[in-house]
């Protein structure tokens, strides 16, 4: 287990005007969990996270950092997800070995991680963001794509482009792309509810109450 970080500051210096919330941001990010950092909300640029964070948060997590000793290298798939009451974990991930970590979403969906992004670029709610994807049902039949095939190579393909987080495509989508970073490659396993649900979508051939698997490249943000 990694060796625990000393404690810099007391409850008086974190609600001072001197300590900066970016100060509070920077020690989070060198020493919390990367479960941690997400349950908090906390990835992305300094930068970017000053904005949106209000210092009242940061000087709660950065307590419960402490409290609950979610350091870098104490994460697990299991302790991170039993300590994250949204998440839901089934047998499949129980078991995963693959090195890159399994990243359990909100009840709805599964993210594994194929390939990692920069870990800098995240985008926003009303973002643009542009995907390379693949969609298969549970018994490997593909019923979309826009990545080029032999049967393709005519063809002219481009990454799909879209607002994320706004409802432009199943919520599945919204819901795991905001949590990707720019040049992540990842495999989403999406429950009916957050896909097509009980009517499924006969245009596309998706059954109803079908479980939806999506290999997704989040390759540019706008």
């Amino acid at each position: 287990m990694a060796a625990e970080p000393v404690q810099e500051w007391s409850e008086e210096q974190l609600k001072s005007d001197s300590l900066q919330k970016k100060d509070i941001i920077r020690f989070l990010q060198e020493n919390a969990a990367d479960s941690f950092l997400s349950e908090h909300k906390l990835m992305g640029s300094i930068k970017n996270v000053a904005k949106t964070a209000k210092k009242e948060h940061l000087i709660t997590a950065y307590e419960d950092l402490f409290k609950n000793k979610r350091f870098k290298g104490s994460d697990s798939t299991e302790s991170a997800v039993s300590k994250m009451k949204e998440v839901k974990i089934d047998d499949k991930a129980k078991e995963a070995t693959q090195e890159e970590a399994v990243h359990e979403g909100p009840p709805k969906y599964k993210k594994s991680i194929l390939k990692k992004g920069d870990k800098v670029n995240f985008p926003k709610k009303g973002d643009t963001v542009s995907c390379w994807y693949k969609g298969t049902l549970e018994d490997g039949t593909v019923f979309d794509s826009n990545i080029a095939t032999s049967s393709k190579k005519k063809k002219a393909t481009k990454p799909l482009s879209f607002k994320v987080g706004v409802g432009k495509v199943i919520r599945g989508w919204d819901e795991a792309l905001l949590t990707m970073s720019k040049g992540e490659k990842a495999l989403l396993e999406i429950d009916s509810e957050w896909a097509y649900g009980k009517k499924g979508n006969p245009e596309a051939k998706i059954p109803p109450n079908a479980k939806l698997i999506f290999e997704v490249e989040l390759v540019d943000i706008d």
